[in-house]
């Protein structure tokens, strides 16, 4: 067991990483990696207009660090409305460079899915590509509308209970 999996009691582990709730004292690392990861300009999307002034999902939010304490990883979740339902919105997910092709985006999906329906969460949404999140069971929602300019194709979701998306539609907004 890693340092970093005794200090935290809901730490959970990988081959090479462990994977760990964010702590307040990690989160500009972790804004770091995003920055690292991603094109200029990523605050500038619809899905960041939902985040603004918005707690993340404390507890959903992990990420995954090596046995030097070096990050490797990070997910966040936020909880939005559709049509008045809760649903948590996953993003954003970022693996270090260098970290990358070892299997741990997906480790930290499956992980967070897991950690989200222990919670009692009964529906996931995210902005992607259906080839790779159809596996971790996202697919296209028809009815949901994320704020422009987001192409409707690249709109998924997930049920963490039998049916939870059944009957969901209308406008992803922010919730307060």
């Amino acid at each position: 067991m890693s340092c970093y999996a005794a200090l935290h009691p809901n730490a959970r582990e990988t081959d090479l990483f462990t994977l760990y709730p964010e702590r307040p004292e990690d989160w500009w690392e972790v804004e770091a990696l995003y920055d690292t990861c991603f094109a200029p300009g990523r605050t500038a999307l619809s899905s960041y207009r939902l985040r603004e002034d918005v707690l993340p999902v404390s507890g959903l939010c992990v990420v995954a660090r090596d046995e030097a304490g070096i990050l490797g990883a990070a997910i966040r979740y936020w909880p939005v409305l559709v049509g008045g339902a809760e649903v948590l919105l996953l993003g954003p997910i970022a693996v270090h460079p260098t970290a990358q092709g070892e299997g741990l985006g997906s480790s930290l999906i499956i992980d967070t899915l897991e950690r989200a329906s222990e919670a009692g969460h009964d529906r996931v949404l995210l902005v992607g590509d259906a080839p790779y999140y159809r596996r971790f069971g996202f697919n296209p929602l028809q009815g949901v509308i994320m704020p422009p300019p987001t192409n409707p194709e690249r709109v998924l979701g997930a049920s963490l209970t039998p049916q939870a998306w059944a009957g969901i539609k209308g406008t992803v907004e922010r919730k307060a």
